[in-house]
């Protein structure tokens, strides 16, 4: 080991019409990570490229483990702003990086993506600093394209992280003709936006969103289809159902402590994107963060996958007919303070 320095249809027409084993997780700590930021990329030879900021923690020593809950092997060392290289590193389905301040709680990181040879949106949704300075956990909730064409090595690397839980957001044409392929022994979960029985925008709600998009017309069509279908995502019944259930299954895997979940649709860009914004907000993570995370699809998937005014559509939708994020949670979606209270426990640490 060396170390060196340095086929989804538009989504909106859609909606009209119609691991290794880890720790019990700590309740969220009190006080703020030293860590201000951490990042680790994976290269195509192989080599991780780990940075982080970490004002006033002294020296932090790196370490390198296939599960998340070991100490791991050390790789180097460096002082509150630090880049390292670690190369050389065995094949595994993921390498995980042990940020160890003199001062200070620790804090595991992972490069984002699985590098998946058939799902190149599968991502980790953690790993991201929240407004009040604590950490969502990696390697327990990912979000995903469709699982359809996943070949054995991209099972084996599932099965490697404990992907217990699949929750597929897609409508039953697109379950049917493209079916998921998931890990044995793990829990299937649909959490159809559109299923018809969960209802289906209509009146006011389907009157306003259609009006709000009119002016996106004179742009671009693929603005206004897309502005209307986040909006719709946001107050369709059959929606807020779905994702509903997606975050009330999520929080039933990490009562598990250990196993992952994975949350996805077709592309894993607008119904995922969404749906990773509510998890993240939930969890305290600043609106621009969050932005980040969704335009990341543009990177993952292929260009002007997705729009910040997309998104944007979503949380306005939020505040006009909730008032708040949190009334959409609470009243909107109807999670249960257990519900929320088992994914902050879950995935934030200090």
């Amino acid at each position: 080991m060396t170390i060196a320095a340095p086929r989804r249809p538009a989504l909106l027409l859609t909606l009209t019409l119609a691991a290794p084993l880890l720790v019990a997780a700590p309740a969220r700590a009190a006080a703020p990570s030293v860590f201000t930021a951490a990042t680790v990329v994976r290269a195509a030879d192989g080599s991780y490229t780990v940075h982080w900021e970490a004002a006033g923690a002294g020296t932090v020593a790196v370490t390198a483990a296939t599960d998340p809950a070991a100490a791991g092997t050390a790789v180097g060392a460096g002082g509150t702003s630090g880049t390292l290289t670690a190369s050389g590193l065995p094949a595994a389905a993921r390498w995980y990086f042990r940020l160890t301040p003199a001062s200070g709680t620790p804090l595991v990181v992972a490069d984002r993506s699985l590098h998946l040879a058939n799902a190149r949106n599968f991502r980790d949704a953690g790993g991201y600093r929240t407004a009040d300075g604590h950490w969502v956990r990696m390697g327990l909730v990912y979000r995903s394209n469709n699982l359809h064409s996943l070949v054995q090595s991209d099972l084996d690397a599932l099965a490697a992280v404990r992907l217990t839980r699949v929750v597929d957001l897609r409508n039953v044409m697109e379950r049917t003709e493209d079916p998921d392929k998931v890990p044995a022994g793990a829990t299937y979960q649909v959490a159809d936006l559109l299923d018809v029985t969960k209802g289906l925008p209509s009146g006011g709600d389907l009157g306003l969103a259609l009006l709000l998009a009119l002016p996106s017309l004179l742009d671009s069509s693929k603005d206004a289809q897309q502005q209307l279908g986040y909006r719709l995502m946001v107050n369709a019944p059959s929606a807020r159902a779905a994702y509903r259930d997606m975050l009330t299954g999520v929080a039933a895997t990490l009562k598990q402590n250990g196993p992952a979940s994975v949350f996805h649709c077709t592309a894993g860009k607008d119904r995922t994107g969404w749906g990773a914004a509510v998890l993240l907000t939930l969890l305290g993570v600043d609106r621009a963060t969050v932005t980040a995370d969704f335009l990341a699809s543009n990177t993952y998937y292929g260009a002007d996958s997705v729009r910040q005014n997309w998104l944007d559509a979503a949380f306005d939708e939020v505040n006009r007919k909730y008032g708040s994020f949190d009334a959409y949670v609470r009243t909107g979606l109807g999670l249960s303070d257990d519900t929320v209270a088992t994914l902050k426990a879950g995935l934030l640490t200090d």
